[in-house]
C-alpha cells in the first residue's frame, strides 16, 4: 500500500528543475489575505462560531440571552430527554470515555454491534455499520465502493460530506441538477454501460428542505444499471414514521445503501451505513475513515439506541414535529417570506443577499430568536438564506414568539410589505 502511493504521488511530481530567479512562495500566504470573517467580526455582525451557553433545547442561551432555538437539527427534541442522559451516564460508568481504537482493531464493543443490528432493523436492511462521524460514513462509502473506471452520480445539492467522498474516490463524479429527472437520465444515459455506477442522494435537502423524488430516482437508475445510496441524516426521525425517505415512499428494499447520522433526530454523534450483508461486509473492510478512525464511544453509542427505543415506542414525537413545521411554514408564507419548496421541518427563508442575510440574522437574535444564515459558497450567488428547522418539543408559544419577531424585523428591514401582518 505504502509503495502503491509513493509511486503516485511521485508521479504527480514537477519534474521541471526549479528556477532560483523566482521567488520563494509562502503557503500560508491566503491566511493574511483571508480577511472577510475578521471585517464582519469588526462590524459586530459574524454569525459564525459564535458559543451558545447552555442547552440547545426549545430555548437556548445566546451569549447570555434567552433565545426560541429554530436553528437546530434536534428534530425530535430528544437532546436533554431524561432517558439519553441516563443510557450516557451509565454507559461510561461501565465503558469509560472512550475505546481509543478502530472498529477494525480493539475499537469494537458488544454495544457497537448491538447497535449495527439494531439499526438494519430500524430502516429494513439486512445489515449496518457504524461510523465514528457521518460525514466519515459518507466518505468512507463512497471510497469503498466507487473505484476505479466507476461513475458516481450526484444531485448538485447533495451535502459536502457526499462531494468529498466522490472527490477522494478512484472513480468520476457527474452531477446532475437539483430533483432534475430529466438531467439525472441525461447524465446516466452518456455513460458506459459496462462501467459500475452509484446514484447518491440526500433523502431531505439540508438548505431547501425538500424531499428527493426517490420513486422517479429509482426507476431511472435501475435502467441503466446503477446502485442507489440514499443520505437521510435529516430524515431520520423526520420521514415515514422516523424511518427516512426509503421508508416514506414505500420503496425501502428498491434502495441499495441508506446512510443515516447520529447528530439529528438521534440526539448523539456519529453516522451508519445499512445494506443487504455483502455490501456492508465490503464496506466494512476497505471503508479507510472506518478503518483509521477511533471507533464511537460508547456513551454515544448507548444514546443513539435509547433515542430508536423512543422513536419506536413514541410516534407521536413525529407527528407533533410536522404540526410544528406546517404550523411555522403558514405564518412566514402568510408574512409574505418566500419559503421555497420545503415540504419537511426544515424551512428556509430566502433574503437573497448575504449582507441583509447577516443583518436579518443579527436582528432577529435581538429580538429573541435563533436562525442559521447561511451565505455562498454554502448556496448559490443570490441564495442567501437563512435556515430554520423545528422540533418536536417546541410548543405554539414558542412559534407565535418566533413568527412575531419575523414580522418585526420583516417590517424594520423592509423583507415583507408592510401591510403582511398575523392578526
Amino acid at each position: 500500500m505504502t509503495d502503491s502511493l509513493d509511486t503516485l504521488a511521485n508521479s504527480s511530481e514537477a519534474s521541471v528543475p526549479a528556477d532560483p530567479s523566482v521567488p520563494l512562495a509562502d503557503i500560508f500566504e491566503k491566511a493574511a489575505k483571508f480577511t472577510l470573517a475578521k471585517e464582519a467580526m469588526e462590524m459586530g455582525i459574524y454569525p459564525y462560531f459564535r458559543p451558545l451557553s447552555d442547552t440547545e433545547g426549545s430555548v437556548a442561551y445566546f451569549e447570555g440571552k434567552e433565545v426560541v432555538m429554530i436553528g437546530s437539527n434536534n428534530y425530535l427534541g430528544l437532546t436533554t430527554h431524561p432517558k439519553l442522559r441516563q443510557a450516557a451516564k451509565d454507559a461510561i460508568d461501565r465503558y469509560g470515555t472512550s475505546v481509543t481504537g478502530s472498529r477494525f482493531l480493539n475499537g469494537t464493543l458488544e454495544l457497537h454491534l448491538e447497535l449495527d443490528r439494531r439499526l438494519a432493523k430500524f430502516v429494513g436492511k439486512e445489515a449496518a455499520l457504524v461510523f465514528p462521524t457521518g460525514y466519515q460514513t459518507n466518505v468512507g462509502t463512497i471510497t469503498a465502493v466507487v473505484g476505479k473506471g466507476d461513475y458516481v452520480i450526484i444531485d448538485k445539492e447533495d451535502h459536502a460530506s457526499i462531494v468529498d467522498g466522490c472527490m477522494m474516490s478512484l472513480g468520476t463524479m457527474r452531477r446532475f441538477s437539483h430533483n432534475d429527472l430529466d438531467s439525472l437520465e441525461s447524465v446516466l444515459s452518456k455513460l458506459p454501460r459496462d462501467a459500475g455506477k452509484l446514484v447518491v442522494v440526500d433523502g431531505v435537502y439540508s438548505m431547501g428542505g425538500d424531499i428527493a423524488p426517490l420513486p422517479e430516482i429509482i426507476e431511472i437508475s435501475r435502467r441503466y444499471g446503477a446502485r442507489i445510496m440514499v443520505d437521510d441524516a435529516h430524515s431520520l426521525g423526520v420521514l415515514g414514521n422516523g424511518r427516512g425517505t426509503a421508508a416514506h415512499f414505500g420503496v425501502t428494499d428498491e434502495v441499495d445503501l441508506i446512510m443515516g447520522t447520529f447528530s439529528k433526530s438521534f440526539a448523539s454523534i456519529g453516522g451508519f451505513i445499512a445494506g443487504n450483508a455483502d455490501i456492508i461486509h465490503y464496506i466494512q473492510h476497505h471503508a479507510r475513515a472506518l478503518m483509521f478512525s477511533a471507533a464511537l464511544p460508547a456513551a454515544n453509542v448507548a444514546v443513539v439506541l435509547a433515542a430508536v427505543d423512543i422513536i419506536e415506542n413514541e410516534p407521536e414525537r413525529v407527528k407533533k414535529l410536522w404540526h410544528n413545521a406546517e404550523y411555522m411554514r403558514a405564518g412566514l408564507r402568510k408574512l409574505g417570506y418566500d419559503t421555497g419548496a420545503s415540504n419537511t421541518p426544515v424551512i428556509p427563508v430566502y433574503i437573497g443577499d448575504q449582507y441583509r442575510t447577516v443583518l436579518t440574522w443579527a436582528a432577529l437574535i435581538e429580538e429573541g430568536v435563533y436562525t442559521n444564515p447561511v451565505v455562498p459558497p454554502g448556496v448559490p450567488p443570490n441564495k442567501s438564506l437563512l435556515r430554520t428547522s423545528y422540533m418536536a418539543t417546541h410548543e405554539e408559544a414558542h412559534l407565535d414568539r418566533a413568527l412575531r419577531a419575523f414580522e418585526v424585523v420583516g417590517h424594520r428591514l423592509d423583507l415583507i410589505p408592510q401591510e403582511n401582518t398575523l392578526s
